[in-house]
């Protein structure tokens, strides 16, 4: 938060302000996001938004740089089983509303740095070291995975998850399996390696 010298500034209605700012872009979307309408439905002065947050851009980062779109699964005994776990909750499900909030910054943060910071905190790095986790997992089993290799997955994960926002409907679990056997773990076998069907 940015503030300003004077008197402290409220903690509880930083978060109504945020709260307010994640329910427009979920409902309504990037372009709807102004002051004007935060201070209405949070019954608070447009000033008290400007003294946190220099920009609609900054306060949208502040928002969504604090959601938890990635979560790290337990260790499920295989990379395999591992991936899974990582992907198949969040992308056999709707989208809840922090991922509509996010999904309305994707196309606006291809020309708004302050909005790409926060996509970049909120899904790609969590995103990169829950592979980089799942990586020293595999190497720890005895499944090594090169690194090159971890960062392919990472940027075609990344791919698929953006792509995700996009969708009307979640894919189905057996969806997430082919996805997974047919695309994801291909991509950590060393090149030339044939499986056994």
């Amino acid at each position: 938060m940015s503030g300003t010298p004077g008197r402290p500034l409220s903690a509880e209605l930083s978060e109504q302000l945020l709260a307010v700012a994640v329910d427009i872009l979920a409902d309504e979307g990037w372009g709807r996001l102004n002051s004007d309408r935060i201070a209405a439905r949070a019954r608070a002065g447009k000033a008290g938004i400007y003294r946190r947050w220099p920009s609609m851009s900054a306060m949208a980062r502040a928002a969504v740089s604090r959601f938890d779109l990635v979560v790290l699964p337990e260790d499920a005994g295989s990379l395999r089983a591992d991936l899974l776990g990582l992907i198949t909750e969040r992308w056999t499900r709707p989208l809840d509303r922090e991922e509509r909030a996010v999904a309305s910054l994707v196309g606006a943060a291809r020309h708004d740095e302050e909005l790409r910071a926060g996509l970049d905190e909120a899904l790609v790095r969590p995103l990169a070291a829950a592979v980089q986790t799942l990586g020293e997992r595999a190497q720890q089993r005895g499944e090594p995975v090169r690194l090159e290799r971890l960062r392919l997955l990472a940027s075609v994960l990344e791919a698929f998850w953006w792509q995700r926002y996009r969708m009307a409907e979640p894919l189905t679990p057996e969806q997430v399996e082919f996805v997974a056997d047919e695309v994801l773990l291909p991509l950590l076998r060393p090149v030339g390696e044939i499986v056994a069907a």
